[in-house]
């Protein structure tokens, strides 16, 4: 209260009177005496104002409203977020973004989804990435680009499915297993997943069609199963002793070939079974003995058939070689069965550019190339594909989805050059 502008002058506080004696001289000679009070006086009539805003609501909604105004006028744009008036209906895939990214399923049951910029391009010739990082006993045999809010049809031995949505799978990088498909979905013991089939939409004009161990075929419009249930539900009645080997999605006018462990195979087309529910059981799709099953299903498209038998031989066939045929019947020969090649355990549809994993007894994967193994015709017995150890069997073939490795890796398991018939 001492300080400042008192009826017998101007006080200056010490901290004041400081701050001028530090300043120059030619600073104190520039000061405008006019210009500092005129400044004075216009802060006094703002104060003024700003009161009487204050005092008075009828200006001061006045003021408000001018304000706001000029502010619409000046910014004034198309809005761009939604008002809802309810949040009820949010669930958690609303606030997941779509992307595309690349779904991995291990031949061990491990599942994973991973960026789609994880895979860059590059020039021909290159080595390419691995897919994920494998134990010896494991590799990736189903590898696709699908939308995070896309479905995954999980179909089980004993003819249940399941639905995964893409972002329920963990997302991992190149180097990591992924989750076991069996944390992901509610298996039953013993219960084992036997194909998957990624799906964006449920089309009035595609079909899944299954076959079983028994022979059995069925086909059911694909938007029969667009009601997910968080337990799964039976897509195809089965016997006791059967089970389900394969489904696959159609455009209902394909042809479709089964292949027995007796090394017969039939091929027809997919109109000769008729569209049924959910709860049918199927019909007869080829007619085998009771000691043999079927062991593989191909809708037919691009490439050669390559046969492997338990004794580790195998060959490629044309397409050409396997006649058209209705259902029901026992088929011809696929590829011949001896004592040396032991029953077929195995049946895919392959190209020149494909690589391919043998499966033993014993737990060992050889990888090898499907260039090199020869194309025979339908009644030969085929060439060794793989050396067995005394008492060990092959049990299985798959593709291979993309090159996970260099090239100089799995040179031992190329096949030898063996031309028995």
């Amino acid at each position: 209260a001492e300080f400042g502008l008192l009826d017998d002058g101007y006080h200056l506080s010490e901290a004041q009177a400081q701050a001028i004696l530090d300043l120059r001289l030619h600073r104190l000679t520039g000061l405008e005496q006019d210009k500092i009070v005129n400044e004075f006086k216009e802060l006094l009539d703002s104060i003024e104002y700003l009161l009487n805003i204050l005092s008075d609501p009828d200006l001061l909604k006045k003021v408000i409203r001018d304000e706001l105004s000029s502010i619409s006028e000046e910014y004034a744009d198309a809005r761009r977020t939604e008002i809802i008036t309810t949040q009820l209906d949010l669930t958690l895939e609303d606030l997941i973004p779509e992307e595309e990214v690349v779904v991995t399923f291990s031949h061990a049951g491990y599942a994973k989804s991973q960026p789609l910029d994880a895979y860059q391009a590059q020039r021909r010739g290159g080595r390419g990435k691995a897919a994920a990082a494998m134990r010896e006993e494991d590799f990736v045999d189903k590898l696709f680009i699908a939308n995070t809010h896309d479905y995954i049809l999980c179909f089980s031995s004993r003819g249940r499915i399941y639905w995964l949505k893409v972002y329920e799978l963990p997302m991992g990088g190149r180097a990591s297993r992924g989750k076991p498909i069996v944390n992901l979905l509610p298996l039953e013991e013993g219960e084992r997943i036997n194909a998957i089939l990624p799906v964006r939409e449920f089309s009035e004009d595609r079909y899944i069609f299954f076959a079983t161990a028994k022979g059995t075929v069925k086909k059911t419009p694909l938007v029969d199963y667009s009601r997910p249930r968080p337990s799964g539900i039976i897509a195809v009645d089965l016997r006791d002793d059967d089970y389900l080997v394969d489904v696959a999605i159609t455009d209902g006018q394909q042809d479709v070939m089964l292949f027995s462990s007796g090394g017969k195979t039939i091929r027809f087309n997919e109109q000769d079974v008729r569209s049924m529910g959910r709860s049918a059981a199927g019909v007869r799709g080829i007619r085998m003995p009771e000691d043999q099953r079927v062991i593989a299903m191909i809708v037919v498209g691009e490439g050669e058939i390559l046969t492997v038998t338990e004794n580790g031989y195998g060959k490629r066939s044309r397409i050409e070689d396997y006649p058209l045929r209705g259902r029901g019947g026992q088929g011809v020969l696929a590829m011949a069965e001896s004592k040396r090649n032991g029953a077929v355990v195995g049946s895919i549809q392959v190209r020149d550019t494909d690589e391919l994993m043998l499966i033993t007894s014993g737990g060992i994967l050889v990888r090898t190339r499907v260039n090199e193994v020869s194309v025979l015709g339908r009644n030969t017995q085929g060439v060794r594909m793989i050396k067995l150890d005394k008492g060990e069997k092959l049990v299985g073939v798959d593709r291979i989805e993309a090159i996970e490795e260099d090239e100089g890796e799995g040179a031992e398991s190329a096949p030898d050059v063996d031309n028995e018939e």
